[in-house]
């Protein structure tokens, strides 16, 4: 049986806290991925429990601890704030059935939420999301005596593994400076305290607890990453590097000041992956995510796999088969050789390590890979609109037939219908550009809210704009498929 106010998405259930998000609430769902691992898994192997910064986090993780503990499940509870990806590394590290994690990552601070982590330290497939669903509203299992609730650092293991994928010693021998941005989130002074110890010289903004967010959601994006621009201007760094709510995705900021989106971020790994380190494997990407990942793979001979939006998509191909790196348009990066799972800690770590390892700041990186591979400039809008808005605008989109729409003068070359509806378009001004980029545009719809996004890839930042504002007038019907 469902239950009205709990739906397990892609990584889990999120609520906004003190109205679907309450400890009743947060004992069923508790109880339902009891049912689940103990008709599933090996439940004496246990669950690991960590929490965010968020309000009552803490709270909240105790209150899913004694459920799954009465459940006859052991618990191997965080004794502190942690990041996302150290509870899935902690799952894997200590052969745990699964793990659970509050946290509701990058959303406003009067959210937060119930993640739940496979064995294998990612997200769960949908096929055991839908199976914790099919729990929900059933009595929470007990056995004839509660299992043991230990208490544990989930740090110290996964600190010694992201510290041996990046090369510290280059990183400290570079003479960069850094600003280092944790958004009040779990990151906390991770980062700084690496680099204090291996003596880089940093900044650190953002560092402490403070589960209002002031100012900003916990997201690495502008406007919310402004701060750490300004900042790196400031003290004259060489880059900034963020983390999110839950330090498992990546914003940065160039020398200066400029956000550097995560297209770019990733852009500027997977080059230096396949150039540098050689890595076997094929590299997946989101459908919303930037094109010139293509080209880069097509110049080192790799395979490219585009896929559905969400990180879910990227876990599940690097359970199947050999793939050196994948990624999402939201700033979530993993690698197969670490774990299936976003991890922005690590990634910073792999961005200074680019940089100390080429010898250049974060925006001459990007301004070589811009050369090298033909500008490539984002945009997104988000769209709150009702939902027979956004329904009616998805209709008139899967409508729309190549050769028979335009978008800010452009026509449209061919559709794909993936996961939202994607307009490859004819722009001119790439013809007149040196391997202008692929022009194309996207509309997606929520699946759980009234929210439309609008996505959008070209040569230049002004034909971005222009799209995005076509496509608004698209979606509002407020302007014609030729505005």
């Amino acid at each position: 049986m469902a239950h009205p106010q709990i739906k397990f998405g892609t990584d889990g259930w999120r609520g906004v806290i003190a109205d679907d998000f309450t400890f009743a609430n947060v004992r069923i769902a508790a109880g339902a991925i009891a049912s689940y691992v103990r008709a599933q898994e090996l439940p004496a192997e246990g669950l690991c429990i960590g929490y965010d910064t968020r309000f009552g986090s803490r709270a909240f993780a105790r209150a899913c601890a004694e459920v799954v503990a009465d459940a006859g499940i052991p618990v191997l509870l965080s004794h502190d704030i942690v990041p996302t990806p150290a509870l899935s590394f902690g799952v894997r590290e200590h052969q745990c059935a699964g793990g659970i994690m509050i946290t509701s990552s990058h959303n406003p601070a009067q959210w937060n939420g119930v993640k739940y982590k496979a064995w294998y330290g990612g997200s769960g497939k949908p096929s055991i999301m839908a199976g914790i669903e099919s729990h929900l509203g059933k009595p929470a299992p007990r056995a004839e005596r509660p299992a043991e609730i230990r208490e544990i650092d989930f740090l110290p293991a996964y600190l010694g593994a992201i510290e041996s994928f990046a090369d510290l010693d280059l990183i400290a021998r570079s003479g960069m400076k850094f600003v280092i941005d944790s958004m009040y989130g779990a990151g906390g002074t991770i980062l700084s305290q690496i680099f204090t110890r291996i003596g880089v010289e940093h900044v650190q903004i953002r560092g402490y607890v403070d589960p209002l967010f002031p100012g900003i959601n916990p997201e690495p994006i502008e406007p919310h990453i402004r701060a750490l621009g300004e900042a790196v201007v400031a003290h004259g760094c060489h880059a900034g590097l963020c983390t999110d709510g839950d330090a498992d995705r990546i914003g940065a900021t160039d020398e200066h000041g400029n956000f550097v989106d995560p297209h770019k971020i990733f852009s500027v790994l997977l080059s230096w992956v396949l150039r540098r380190k050689n890595w076997p494997g094929a590299v997946t990407r989101a459908f919303n995510t930037t094109k010139m990942l293509d080209r880069i793979c097509a110049r080192h001979g790799r395979e490219l796999i585009e896929h559905g939006i969400g990180f879910k998509f990227v876990c599940d191909y690097m359970l199947e088969r050999e793939i050196v790196m994948g990624g999402e348009e939201s700033g979530g990066i993993g690698f197969q050789r670490h774990l299936p799972e976003r991890d922005g800690l690590l990634n910073a770590l792999l961005l200074a390590n680019v940089m100390a390892e080429e010898g250049k700041t974060l925006g001459q990186l990007v301004a070589d890979l811009q050369a090298e591979y033909g500008e490539h400039q984002y945009g997104r809008i988000d769209l709150h609109i009702p939902d027979e808005v956004k329904n009616g605008a998805i209709a008139r989109a899967r409508a729309v037939q190549a050769g028979d729409a335009v978008f800010a003068g452009m026509p449209v070359l061919r559709v794909d219908t993936l996961d939202g509806v994607k307009f490859y378009l004819d722009n001119p001004e790439a013809k007149s550009k040196p391997n202008g980029a692929e022009t194309w545009l996207l509309l997606r719809a929520s699946g759980t809210e009234p929210l439309l996004r609008i996505y959008t890839e070209s040569c230049s930042k002004e034909a971005v704009a222009r799209l995005l504002e076509s496509a608004r007038g698209f979606a509002l019907g407020t302007g014609t498929s030729a505005a």
